[in-house]
């Protein structure tokens, strides 16, 4: 798999979710076999004055790479100056977000607003495109709502401006994440250009990984929500490809050391205080499935300190040992 000039060792990612993709969980990612990990949604203003939140979000480690960073953002000016101040990172791919559903982005006409106006979109590539010594992608969405599907257009679009590859999520930005993500809009992208498409949407398995190739013959598989609390799922799809065999899936004892680590690393990055909050959701989504989880989950959320959030789960690790 190649984009760009950018050789992949294999073809299943992470998406970029903001809240989610730090440095951290990238880290745990990369671990399970990720083919190329992405970065949280970088918002192009704020990177062009400067500010020191919007590039601590920007780190990237020796064993991440390959690394794509995603922008976002519907100036042609500020999002072409952004993609030239991304030419001093060590990421190897430059993405632009037109496919985020969050009210608060869609309000300023970015993330998946901007596939409503083809013609800003298209100055949008252009500039990033002219700007960036790197390859720069795309990820979009079907479109703005069922009566707005234009998603082949922009694909069309994106293309002749000079975008290396294009990841397409088969929802709406209406539909959010709910309902069914549609493959159909995957097969017809792949279909109508000649760069590699990658499948986005409703990957939670490796059978769903299997069927979405199958289905849409898309290039590469770009797993959201389906790695939450699972990193393990890039290696099973992985070993599946290679091997037709299906690894059987963590056990209780596999997760919860995996979520002490994820936290270890969550404490050296963001320190203590923010760390041990950020980490909630994602203990509880290692959690999921398992016996009295819930418990374990609501127990976690009322603690602030490292050291008892490390206690409470090695002791439910032990516990869940003795069970069986």
């Amino acid at each position: 798999m190649k984009i760009g000039n950018v050789e992949l060792q294999n073809k299943v990612f992470l998406s970029p979710m903001a809240g989610v993709t730090d440095l951290p969980f990238r880290l745990i990612c990369k671990e399970h076999n990720c083919g190329m990990l992405y970065t949280e949604m970088i918002n192009a203003k704020a990177l062009c004055y400067d500010d020191e939140n919007t590039k601590k979000m920007l780190k990237i480690e020796d064993e991440e790479h390959p690394v794509a960073v995603q922008i976002f953002g519907s100036d042609p000016q500020y999002m072409g100056r952004a993609a030239e101040i991304m030419n001093q990172y060590p990421n190897e791919i430059l993405d632009i977000n037109m496919g985020c559903p969050a009210p608060k982005v869609v309000k300023n006409g970015d993330g998946s607003a901007l596939m409503k106006n083809p013609k800003l979109a298209e100055e949008v590539l252009k500039a990033v495109v002219k700007n960036s010594t790197k390859p720069v992608t795309l990820k979009i969405r079907k479109g703005w709502d069922d009566d707005n599907v234009n998603a082949v257009e922009i694909a069309k679009i994106a293309e002749a401006s000079g975008i290396s590859a294009l990841a397409i999520h088969g929802r709406t930005r209406e539909q959010y994440y709910s309902g069914k993500a549609d493959w159909d809009i995957i097969a017809k992208i792949k279909e109508s250009i000649n760069i590699p498409v990658i499948g986005n949407g409703d990957v939670f398995t490796v059978e769903d990984a299997k069927n979405m190739i199958d289905k849409t013959n898309c290039d590469a598989i770009m797993i959201g929500r389906g790695a939450q609390g699972n990193p393990w799922i890039f290696e099973r799809i992985n070993h599946y490809m290679q091997t037709g065999e299906v690894l059987p899936e963590p056990g209780c004892e596999e997760k919860i050391s995996t979520a002490i680590k994820h936290l270890g690393l969550a404490v050296e990055e963001h320190g203590e205080y923010i760390a041990v909050r950020e980490m909630r959701k994602h203990i509880a989504w290692y959690l999921k499935g398992l016996r009295n989880s819930a418990r374990i989950r609501d127990e976690v959320n009322k603690i602030e300190s490292y050291e008892e959030v490390v206690a409470k789960l090695n002791n439910y690790k032990a516990d869940a040992l003795t069970l069986g």
